[in-house]
């Protein structure tokens, strides 16, 4: 028996090492007839083209949100269509398919490893835009400016029934896309794969069950035993255009290039534009709460370092756009939790808010008043974008499991409302008094983006990992924060994010290059419990 089974290893093993000479042989022959160099410029070339279109769709995008007249609407809505088929068009040219045939048989050592990425990802991008029709993507472009106009219409008259039809239209047409994409799996997977490659719903599940095993005690545990630090001295008036001066001082000290970007404010604070050296960010301000509309700028301002960030050696190339949402919500949660919410920052900001707002705040505050003041856990956590760290996340889980159960068909869009409000209850302890107060508030859902939502916490839970490298290697990082000196942080994370790209297939490969370990939700959890039962004085 044994010898019967040393000689078939021997003889597949002949056979394999035949039929590896063959592919060798056969690759040689192919690479004698075949200019990778110019072929892979070819491909480079197009991709190029594409890119340029996508920006133009972003301004257009931007443009929407920020200043476009309300009754052109349906004219934008005709213009983003006809665009968005083009860029279809282009996008599913059987010439790249052929130059990818050509590159991905050829012998490609020639290439370096931002090339070979490349190519990875413009077959894994051709893959799916040539599943999908032109006339989805046109359809799809079309609903866009059709639901962001009924959403934004629904939440001023606070009437959910409002925005239900669109959304209920999303819900097909996000159905259907995924459908052509890869009808082998679960509607949800395919669409979450969009926004952070692998990204599965049982793993999303698995991650968030952790989560709220953890936080859903700790919660109760600081609102019935902890001491609340005082926060109410930064409550007042605050002058809007001084507001906005101070977001625009803070958001350059960090890093954003005016030259580079431009800041202005919108319904939902957001970060677009057409290129590295064409960023738009936008927040916004309440007059009465100056914590808000700085905390969105910090967090867009993290956005757009990473777009800014982008290494322009492989400008208008898959390979160098971001490693996911995920990731890219790192980038702005690590600028507005770990660095904007910390200590040092509060040193840094202190004096800041004197001078912005004359005999506004006590000048016998200190910078530990004001990191305690700045990080109250919300007794009453309504609004996503204004929650505190550890409320956040229930906020997207919360968001999570109903749009899963839409898409899946468990949940009916006309039941949304209760039961949006019923998870508020059951997380947070809150029911919201409105439906703009709840399931209105975010745009996300206006443009069918089911699968965005837990790219937030990952991005939370990415940022502590990723900023507890930076601390280790970056010295007195701490002090550089309280100094202003955001240089240092800013070029580790270019270097180490931003520039990357998508050099790396998923965002764990990039996370275990990083900081030598994929995603671990319990070094986020036990972030937030050290820091809060500190604040807390549990």
């Amino acid at each position: 028996m044994l010898q019967s089974r040393l000689l078939a290893r021997s003889t597949a093993a002949r056979l394999s090492l035949s039929h590896s000479r063959r592919l060798r042989i056969q690759r040689t022959m192919a690479t004698a007839s075949v200019d990778v160099t110019k072929e892979y410029e070819a491909l480079v070339s197009k991709l190029k083209d594409c890119s340029a279109l996508a920006g133009i769709s972003g301004l257009l995008g931007w443009d929407e949100m920020v200043q476009l007249p309300k009754n052109a609407a349906q004219a934008r809505a005709a213009q983003k269509a006809a665009l968005a088929g083009v860029i279809h068009e282009r996008s599913v040219d059987p010439e790249i398919g052929r130059l990818l045939d050509t590159l991905e048989t050829s012998d490609l050592s020639s290439l370096d490893e931002f090339a070979l990425a490349n190519i990875r990802e413009t077959r894994r991008d051709y893959k799916k835009s040539t599943a999908v029709t032109e006339d989805l993507v046109r359809r799809e472009a079309a609903l866009e400016s059709k639901g962001y106009l009924q959403w934004v219409t629904a939440r001023e008259q606070n009437d959910f029934q409002q925005f239900a039809p669109v959304l209920n239209e999303w819900i097909e047409i996000r159905k259907e896309r995924a459908a052509m994409v890869d009808a082998s799996k679960p509607a949800y997977d395919v669409l979450a794969d969009d926004y952070s490659a692998g990204l599965t719903a049982a793993r999303i599940t698995e991650i968030f069950d952790e989560v709220k095993k953890g936080l859903i005690p700790f919660l109760a545990e600081i609102r019935e035993k902890g001491t609340e630090p005082d926060n109410s001295w930064l409550q007042g008036e605050f002058d809007i255009d001084a507001q906005a001066e101070l977001c625009k001082e803070i958001a350059v000290a960090i890093g954003f290039d005016l030259d580079k970007g431009r800041l202005d404010v919108s319904v939902h604070p957001f970060t677009g534009g057409a290129h590295p050296t064409d960023v738009r960010m936008t927040t916004r301000f309440k007059k009465d709460d100056v914590t808000e509309g700085l905390t969105g700028a910090i967090h867009e301002t993290g956005h757009a370092l990473y777009e800014q960030g982008r290494n322009l050696k492989y400008d208008g190339l898959p390979v160098n756009s971001a490693a996911g949402m995920a990731i890219h919500e790192s980038q702005s949660l690590l600028w507005e939790r770990m660095v904007a919410l910390s200590q040092p920052f509060a040193a840094y900001l202190l004096p800041k808010l004197h001078t912005s707002f004359p005999g506004a705040f006590p000048e016998s505050k200190t910078p530990e008043d004001l990191y305690r003041a700045l990080n109250v856990v919300k007794k009453e956590s309504f609004i996503r974008v204004e929650s505190d760290e550890v409320t956040y996340p229930m906020h997207i889980i919360l968001r999570f499991e109903i749009e899963k159960a839409l898409v899946e068909g468990e949940l009916q869009v006309e039941d949304i409302p209760s039961v949006w409000n019923s998870k508020m209850q059951q997380y947070l302890g809150v029911t919201p008094a409105s439906d703009a107060q709840g399931c209105l508030q975010d745009v996300h859902w206006s443009a069918g983006l089911f699968g965005y939502f837990p790219t937030y916490t990952l991005g939370a839970m990415s940022a502590v990992q990723i900023f507890e490298t930076a601390k280790q290697q970056i010295p007195d990082l701490d002090s550089q924060i309280k100094n202003g000196n955001f240089k240092p942080l800013r070029e580790w994370l270019n270097e180490n994010i931003h520039s990357l790209g998508s050099l790396y297939p998923t965002a764990d490969d990039l996370l275990t290059k990083v900081t030598g370990k994929p995603l671990d939700p319990q070094i986020f959890l036990n972030y937030l419990k050290e820091k809060y039962t500190a604040i807390y004085k549990l």
